[in-house]
């Protein structure tokens, strides 16, 4: 009996490990574009960026809506008090399930993937997806990378209230209601 628990322990022991992922906020950035007044476009992002993978896939990145960051400190304000409200939703989730080819990648492999998961927003969960390239740097580390903007929508967040009462408070013609996002990040083995 001893032998076979000895060995039971032996085998476990043997088995490689598996680790879960952890978005390295450093090396990773996340931008999106609004425009107002129909032709004048703005580069926007958020400064803080959090996110693991489980051992089974399972993707969560979570945005604290408090770190956007406009370059223009009264607009962030504005944002964050009448766009986003983050006094009652200070953050924005996304979730996803992660094709089992992304984590079976070899060092210095990388390919394109479609990654569909939902944002959960303003208490609103919507169906997302994004078009990645992933690539494997090394046996610790992934970069993953939009190849294109995700095209994202105030009204299916309800933020469209937000968006028309920062319009007035800017005294803007308009303020595009869909809003390309577009991201960089790396997560590093834990």
């Amino acid at each position: 009996m001893r032998n076979t628990i000895l060995a039971s322990l032996g085998l476990m022991l043997s088995l490689p490990a598996t680790a879960a992922w952890q978005l390295d906020e450093t090396e990773s950035t996340m931008h999106f574009l609004s425009t107002k007044n129909a032709q004048i476009t703005e580069l926007h992002t958020f400064e803080s960026l959090s996110g693991t993978i489980s051992d089974s896939g399972e993707l969560t990145v979570t945005i604290p809506l408090s770190s956007v960051n406009t370059n223009i400190e009264i607009r962030d304000t504005r944002m964050k008090e009448k766009l986003f409200e983050i006094s009652q939703f200070p953050k924005a989730v996304f979730s996803a399930s992660l094709n089992e080819d992304i984590l079976a990648m070899k060092a210095g492999d990388s390919d394109t993937f479609i990654v569909e998961g939902a944002i959960d927003l303003h208490d609103k969960n919507v169906a997302t997806t994004f078009n990645v390239a992933v690539s494997r740097l090394d046996d610790a580390t992934f970069r993953v990378t939009t190849v294109a903007p995700t095209l994202l929508s105030a009204g299916d967040f309800g933020l469209a209230e937000g968006v028309k009462t920062l319009q007035a408070i800017a005294g803007l013609k308009s303020i595009s209601m869909t809003v390309p996002v577009t991201f960089s990040v790396v997560f590093d083995k834990q």
